[in-house]
């Protein structure tokens, strides 16, 4: 079970894309100060942790809703995680407006839980068939967000050891482990759909 809680923590970690969520943290509050960053900080961590715990438990429940079979969603998903994968080898980052609320949309979604690890994180929930499962799911998926969370509030931290092109490497590597993530998703879907 640990080695398991373990596995999900790291695989969530790099699904959410922490790198280019800082890219784009640190992009959209360059005007703002310190004390303003923190508190949107704040504010993406909370957003993040809610719709990715609502995608984890009600995510079977899309499945039968709409007849979707997990590993039609495996290959779609995986296929989704490697154009984020794509993406982020050259993204593009669009400045906040004056005043513009963007902890929810566009940092806590698309950018943190975007469609890939929204497809992702359903994937998971089927495969976590029991309510304790879930639960460790929903903790390995809490102690990722926490992770992207430290970093958000150290981003000036890390702008300034890492400047922005340490910080562009560390997104092209996060990109090589998503494409990784999703060759096996489809691989692993597309396994399945030829033995049923």
């Amino acid at each position: 079970m640990m080695s398991q809680f373990v596995a999900f923590a790291f695989k969530f970690f790099f699904l959410f894309t922490p790198f280019f969520a800082l890219s784009m943290f640190l992009a959209m509050t360059a005007e703002k100060d310190e004390a303003e960053r923190r508190v949107l900080a704040h504010r993406v961590a909370f957003a993040t942790i809610v719709i990715a715990g609502l995608l984890l438990f009600f995510g079977q429940v899309i499945f039968d809703l709409f007849g979707i079979t997990v590993d039609a969603f495996r290959i779609g998903a995986g296929i989704l995680l490697l154009l984020t994968a794509i993406s982020l080898m050259n993204p593009k980052v669009v400045a906040a407006k004056e005043g513009e609320d963007i902890s929810v949309v566009p940092l806590a979604m698309p950018v943190i839980v975007g469609p890939a690890s929204c497809g992702a994180i359903m994937v998971t929930s089927a495969e976590l068939h029991t309510i304790g499962a879930k639960l460790m799911g929903f903790a390995a998926l809490a102690v990722a967000l926490i992770c992207i969370w430290v970093i958000l509030l150290l981003g000036t931290w890390f702008e300034k050891r890492l400047g922005k092109r340490g910080i562009s490497i560390l997104m092209r590597l996060t990109a090589l482990i998503l494409a990784a993530l999703s060759a096996q998703m489809i691989m692993t879907g597309v396994c399945g759909f030829l033995k049923g």
